[in-house]
């Protein structure tokens, strides 16, 4: 096996990219990286029932937003392609080790029809035993076999396990595990359709390709001792096992698709960052040594060992994701920012009056996710309906009805302005205030209230009335002054 790392992802083009998937992709990509090492892709489509239309333009698509550039694969050929495995079926790789392994009395062909199998499978149900399939085709003579293939029967071809002695594997993660032979299923490797399995197919790639280090999730830990038998049985070398822990909701179950937000593209329409993603997806299973949390993919790839890897579950916690991704707005280029909210903006805030990229400024830094802007800037089109009780504000100690006699004070201050802009309004109306008893927030909490007709916004009444302008605002007040004199009467 070469000295330099190999790792590769080999996805199945089955539909949306899952959080476990690409935290795969991601750790397969950092081990090889961190050591200098090849990223390939592979895919693996030989469950043709499974294959979903478009499914692979998702991969691709997915793994470039990520940033997991891939050194080899279908698009990027490293002398071992093909890199999709129905056009190595058509080849006859997977076919040609097959009978190799029956030459060496490793596998062996099978002609066990469903019912047969079925029947085995209710046998061992009635038991309570765990079903095996019972080695009969394997004491068929080479003569039966023969005539078999010469009528055309259908059969698949399985491998030899033996049902004595012990099998050993080792995992980074998980160290030394032995495993009774007894307990070894003998697995199929090629299916009647002439499509490898799965497990097959992985193995023979994976040898062929000079993959060094396999990571995967740890609900393959059990099928590992079969892949070690076939390594044997060919007398390759086994590659480096990296088994990842379960990634479970805040409930402890297993991440579900029903939660809406189990895949990758479900992060990006819930309004999250690329980058964020991918650094809470490092995080969910493996701890650095500091108490860093934020990395970009270059720190990543710098500080990245997989013996860091945790075996526990990893808890995807939201509240923790929404903060991270929060950080990742607020450090945005605002350029950068406004080009990702620009359409949001105008959707909800059509008023090309309206200075849209000063929303984004005042929206930025209170963001955790993008989707949310819609919710906190949709005032600027229009005041909603509000409840006369927010002018009440304990601290400011305004209320519905000191609130009116407030804004009607300030609003001749501001008919009078004539440069509308932060800084010179602020200048005005805190002068104003200067001349009253009144205290800053007994002025400012009303007139934003009135601007917006919600408890909390982006900016304060300055950045609200500087963008609305004057006219919009003053009558935007005026209407606040009414509201709360209709509503005592």
């Amino acid at each position: 096996m070469s000295n330099k790392i190999r790792t590769r992802y080999a996805p199945s083009p089955t539909g949306k990219m899952h959080v476990g998937n690409l935290r795969t992709a991601l750790y397969a990509y950092l081990i090889a990286k961190h050591e200098n090492g090849d990223f390939l892709l592979r895919i693996e489509d030989t469950d043709q029932e499974r294959f979903v239309e478009g499914a692979t333009d998702i991969i691709y698509n997915t793994l470039s937003d990520a940033g997991l550039i891939h050194d080899e694969g279908p698009d990027k050929d490293g002398g071992v392609g093909p890199y999709v495995q129905s056009e190595r079926q058509k080849q006859g790789v997977y076919l040609e080790y097959a009978e190799k392994l029956i030459e060496k009395g490793e596998a062996y062909y099978c002609f066990c029809d469903k019912e047969r199998l079925e029947g085995l499978r209710q046998e061992a149900e009635n038991k309570k035993e765990t079903y095996r399939y019972d080695k009969h085709c394997l004491h068929l003579s080479k003569e039966d076999v023969d005539e078999k293939l010469a009528k055309n029967e259908a059969y698949v071809i399985r491998q030899n396990n033996p049902i004595e002695g012990t099998t050993v594997f080792s995992d980074v993660l998980y160290g030394d595990i032995t495993v009774d032979n007894k307990e070894l299923e003998d697995m199929v490797l090629i299916k009647t359709d002439g499509y490898p399995t799965y497990n097959f197919a992985n193995v023979v790639d994976d040898h062929l390709m000079g993959i060094t280090h396999v990571v995967r999730g740890n609900e393959y830990l059990s099928s590992s001792p079969k892949y070690n038998r076939l390594y044997n049985a060919f007398g390759w070398e086994v590659p480096v096992y990296v088994h990842c822990p379960l990634i479970t909701d805040e409930n402890h179950k297993k991440l579900s698709k029903r939660l809406g937000h189990a895949s990758y593209e479900d992060l990006i329409e819930l309004g999250f960052l690329s980058e964020a993603i991918v650094n809470f997806v490092a995080l969910l299973g493996w701890s650095p040594s500091s108490n860093e949390e934020i990395f970009s993919m270059n720190e990543l790839i710098e500080r990245f060992d997989y013996h860091n890897i945790n075996k526990a579950p990893a808890v995807f916690d939201m509240k923790k994701f929404r903060w991270m991704n929060s950080e990742y707005i607020k450090r945005l280029d605002p350029e950068a920012f406004y080009k990702l909210v620009e359409e949001r903006i105008k959707k909800v805030v059509p008023n090309e009056a309206i200075d849209h990229k000063k929303i984004a400024a005042l929206a930025q830094t209170r963001l955790e996710t993008l989707t949310e802007i819609d919710e906190i800037i949709d005032f600027f089109q229009e005041v909603p309906e509000y409840d006369k009780a927010i002018y009440t504000h304990k601290k400011m100690k305004t209320n519905p009805e000191n609130s009116r006699g407030f804004m009607q004070q300030v609003l001749p201050v501001l008919e009078e302005q004539d440069v509308w802009t932060v800084d010179a309004l602020h200048e005005s109306v805190m002068a104003f205030i200067k001349t009253t008893d009144l205290k800053n927030g007994q002025v400012l909490w009303p007139l934003r209230t009135a601007l917006s007709g919600k408890e909390s916004t982006p900016g304060g009444a300055f950045d609200i009335m500087d963008i609305l302008g004057k006219e919009e605002s003053i009558k935007r007040i005026q209407a606040g002054i009414k509201k709360l004199e209709d509503e005592m009467e």
